[in-house]
């Protein structure tokens, strides 16, 4: 079964892991606290998760190129997306006019998306976990592994899309 690995960059980094079924398998929120730490850790998570077929990160610089680095070493696919480009195709403009309320809608979306998933629920979802989750819905879009939404997360989106 492929895999793809979605990546909130940062030292406080979000993942998560969607199978080719378009389904989120898990989601994190890790604090690296530094760039050392970030590439072992890295290392570590692509280690431990076989069948990563593709990488998709949010944002770039130097923490980009560590991910990117890991994944190249084994042959995994890379594509960065900024955060303007999935939030256009899953947010209104009205849901962007700030960070925060883009923040708070990609929580909502990102709890849908785990509860179609079968994903386990959050106690509390950070926002990191919660935007590296649309950023991996997105990368399964883009990849064509679904073909579209599913029908229980397009439901909570405007009318208008």
């Amino acid at each position: 079964m492929r895999l793809l690995l979605a990546v909130d960059l940062g030292l406080k980094t979000g993942l998560a892991l969607y199978g080719e079924d378009g389904r989120l398998i898990w989601y994190r929120s890790q604090n690296f606290g530094s760039t050392e730490r970030l590439r072992r850790g890295a290392h570590g998570i692509l280690n431990g998760v076989p069948g990563v077929a593709a990488l998709v990160i949010e944002g770039g610089g130097n923490l980009a190129v560590v991910w990117e680095k890991e994944a190249e070493q084994r042959g995994i696919a890379v594509r960065r997306v900024g955060a303007e480009v999935w939030r256009q195709a899953f947010l209104l403009p009205r849901e962007q006019r700030s960070g925060s309320d883009a923040k708070r809608h990609a929580g909502e979306m990102a709890r849908r998306i785990i509860d179609w998933s079968g994903a386990s629920r959050p106690t509390s979802l950070r926002h990191d976990a919660a935007e590296a989750i649309l950023v991996g819905i997105w990368g399964v879009l883009e990849l064509g592994w679904i073909g579209s939404l599913p029908r229980e997360i397009q439901r909570i989106m405007s009318p208008a899309r």
